[in-house]
């Protein structure tokens, strides 16, 4: 299931092999502490629904009408050969059932998002880096305020690239949050400062995130027996940081929504102080 080009989101489902996971620890073990502000999970995300906020999936597609999934305000698939790749709406949906999966954890979140698909996986899991490059580069373009790309390319020669659009889509207001690789190698973008990095956690609070200390990964989520949609309006559990990136971009849809004015830069600050490993104190606080 794995391709030479595109990390495959399903390359292990065994938690203890989720390298880029937070593996055998408890939250206590990175508690930290962030002294003099004042910024609570009701105050980032209370009463939000998401309404507003433009949400793109870069997948494998989305199924249309899923129960678990909602509408979808728009769908459409990178196409093309030959280095000339394009951008065109489709009523395909999805070819494999990850998008889906991803766009239903969203939707979960941030209820009233506007929902959006790229289409860059093919039938079991396969891709190249050339269309995932050209179906990032249009959904950033599209200035999306969120995208979530739950795959990555092992391919270094795409590094140079992406690295430039995970940037460009930062300085431009669009979070892109990404999944770390599930195995011990190198892949993009997730590695980029630039982006949302994402690995899981296994707690059984599916709601919480945690900041993690010891970069590159920045963010666990739930990703371990998550239950997802699935194609044929079914429902699975599955495991994988595929499935912790969309709680994080449903957060972050959240957070948006209800403080519109947010730089990127804040918005991480936003999901770090949230943290359910971070204790905020008051002290010093103006």
């Amino acid at each position: 299931m794995t391709t030479d080009t595109i990390a495959s989101p399903r390359s292990h489902t065994d938690p203890a092999r989720l390298t880029w996971s937070l593996r055998g620890r408890a939250p206590d073990d990175i508690a930290l502490t962030a002294d003099g502000i004042e910024v609570t999970p009701d105050w980032a995300w209370g009463g939000s629904t998401g309404r507003g906020v433009r949400v793109c999936v870069v997948d494998s597609g989305v199924e249309r009408d899923h129960p678990g999934v909602g509408p979808v305000d728009g769908s459409w698939v990178v196409v093309g050969d030959g280095g000339e790749f394009r951008v065109e709406p489709t009523e395909t949906g999805d070819t494999c059932g990850h998008g889906t999966a991803c766009a239903s954890i969203v939707r979960r979140l941030a209820p009233d998002c506007e929902l959006h698909s790229v289409r860059v996986l093919g039938e079991r899991f396969s891709g190249t880096g050339d269309v995932l490059l050209a179906g990032l580069r249009w959904a950033v373009r599209q200035r999306f305020d969120v995208v979530n790309l739950s795959l990555s390319t092992t391919r270094a020669r795409f590094a140079e690239a992406l690295h430039e659009l995970a940037d460009e889509a930062y300085f431009g207001g669009t979070a892109l949050v990404a999944s770390a690789h599930n195995t011990p190698v190198e892949s993009f973008p997730w590695r980029f400062s630039s982006v949302f990095s994402v690995g899981s956690h296994q707690e059984s609070d599916q709601d919480l995130h945690l900041y993690n200390p010891e970069p590159p990964v920045e963010f666990f989520a739930a990703g371990q027996n998550v239950s997802v949609a699935w194609l044929g309006g079914k429902t699975i559990r599955t495991t994988g940081n595929s499935f912790a990136t969309p709680f994080v971009a449903g957060a972050c849809a959240r957070i948006l929504a209800k403080h519109p004015d947010l730089t990127l830069f804040q918005l991480k600050s936003v999901l770090y102080l949230t943290a359910a490993n971070v204790n905020v104190t008051s002290r010093g606080a103006a």
